[in-house]
């Protein structure tokens, strides 16, 4: 079975998100998004796919959304986070991959928090304003396992580090 990936960018405060769109400009970050989460099945709420500039090549997108009339071309419909998370095994099963990412937005990443089983994290070093925040995770269930500190290119507004955690195995 697929194993469930958060790949997320948060503030030191928390904030993932500001008026429907990332608070800040880390190019780094976009980069480490795309390569995460390329060839993978991506699982997003209806505001977060509908944020996007454009579709997301080489991924195959499952919406959440409570809207009965939602549709896209671009993307699977999902009611709940579960069936989702159903829709996207079966992606990734057909995809050749065993992993699911998540990417958002925060009710999702909360949804499906129990399920997942390693976290991406960009730590974007900002206190930042924002109206989406990631849920609190208890760090006694996780244990960082890799940490980079790349240097700030030209078209990152801050600094940042690339962090993964895994869940503890009881």
């Amino acid at each position: 079975m697929a194993e469930l990936v958060a790949v997320v960018a948060v503030a030191r405060n928390g904030v993932i998100g500001a008026n429907n769109g990332l608070p800040w400009r880390v190019s780094s970050d976009l980069k480490r998004f795309k390569s995460l989460t390329m060839g993978k099945p991506l699982i997003l709420g209806r505001r977060t796919f509908t944020s996007l500039p454009q579709a997301l090549p080489g991924r195959r997108i499952v919406v959440v959304t409570r809207d009965a009339d939602f549709s896209s071309s671009d993307a699977l419909v999902a009611y709940s986070p579960a069936e989702a998370l159903r829709i996207a095994r079966d992606v990734a099963r057909d995809m050749g991959t065993d992993e699911v990412i998540i990417g958002g937005g925060s009710e999702i990443f909360r949804a499906l928090l129990d399920e997942t089983r390693r976290i991406e994290l960009t730590e974007i070093a900002l206190d930042t304003r924002g109206d989406a925040f990631f849920p609190e995770i208890d760090r006694a269930q996780w244990r960082e396992v890799a940490r980079e500190n790349p240097t700030r290119g030209p078209r990152d507004e801050a600094d940042f580090a690339f962090v993964t955690l895994e869940r503890r195995r009881n």
